[in-house]
């Protein structure tokens, strides 16, 4: 049966690539399985929409898919048979447009591979699987340990490790578990791209970590000693005397670890804020003025 990818993401036939992409997402996260497990349906709807956007994402695929429609993987070995068949048969598809909206490829492809294997094709042909996509939404203190993770993909659960270090927009290859074979052909590929959301207090930037730490007055000017936080727990960190407002210390080994290198870590960038005071009392105001005549 003739599958209609646009009509599954809600877009025109002349979408651009970034509408496909938008399209996509907003399905993907509505769909997604594990947002929801009541919904016997959510399986089904989740692989078309990663079927639908495999092809419409790739201009290739979906040059074909325009031409030959959910069969567009098939178009060569069809145009071979097509050849073929006019060659041993004087068959002559000129008219054809290539324009079946609602036609049934399947039926229409298996009759000509059909005569052709007929005519003394007596091999099978094998198609390999539908690659499918995904996405896999993390935090950053998710990313930052290695760690087990379990998806549904065409109801069956996959238990993937996701390695500490991800990076955002990276995209892992699953072999063998996307859309089955056909006639005996290999399955496709699994690709997962991960998406890692903003943390509120470090900014991430490849394997290093920036931070800012706030300094009361005091401390700026006369130096001593702060706590801060890190992804690996709480450091003590000392401050220099006349620490000025902006500065920066590098906290060696304590940024994002390096991926698929176990051990080895960024550097973490701690800016230093230092705060005003306020409400001051009156001697307070008074020694300020007595510092300013020097």
């Amino acid at each position: 049966m003739y599958i209609d990818y646009y009509k599954i993401l809600g877009i025109e036939k002349n979408a651009s690539p970034e509408q496909v992409k938008k399209a996509y997402r907003k399905l993907a996260r509505k769909y997604h399985p594990d947002i929801n497990p009541s919904d016997k349906n959510a399986n089904a709807n989740f692989q078309q929409i990663n079927e639908a956007n495999e092809v419409l994402s790739d201009p290739e695929k979906r040059k074909k898919y325009d031409q030959y429609g959910k069969d567009w993987q098939h178009a060569e070995q069809f145009e071979k048979a097509q050849q073929y068949q006019e060659k041993s048969s004087g068959y002559n598809q000129s008219g054809y447009s290539g324009a079946q909206d609602e036609g049934d490829f399947s039926d229409f492809f298996g009759s000509m591979f059909g005569r052709a294997a007929n005519a003394g094709r007596s091999r099978q042909v094998k198609y390999r699987g539908t690659d499918y996509t995904a996405e896999i939404h993390l935090n950053l203190t998710d990313a930052y340990e290695t760690h087990k993770q379990t998806m549904t993909v065409d109801g069956k659960n996959i238990r993937i490790t996701i390695p500490a270090g991800i990076e955002n927009g990276q995209t892992i290859k699953i072999s063998g578990h996307g859309g089955p074979g056909k006639n005996g052909g290999p399955n496709g590929d699994l690709y997962i791209t991960f998406l890692i959301a903003n943390h509120p207090t470090f900014k991430r930037s490849g394997n290093d970590l920036y931070t800012k730490a706030d300094l009361d007055l005091y401390k700026a000017i006369l130096g001593g000693e702060i706590t801060i936080e890190t992804l690996k727990g709480k450091v003590k960190l000392k401050i220099k005397p006349e620490t000025q407002n902006g500065s920066k210390v590098k906290l060696k080994g304590r940024g994002f670890p390096v991926y698929k290198k176990e051990g080895q870590y960024g550097d973490l960038y701690v800016t230093f804020s230092i705060a005003i005071p306020t409400n001051l009392t009156v001697k307070q105001k008074e020694l300020f003025t007595e510092l300013s005549k020097f």
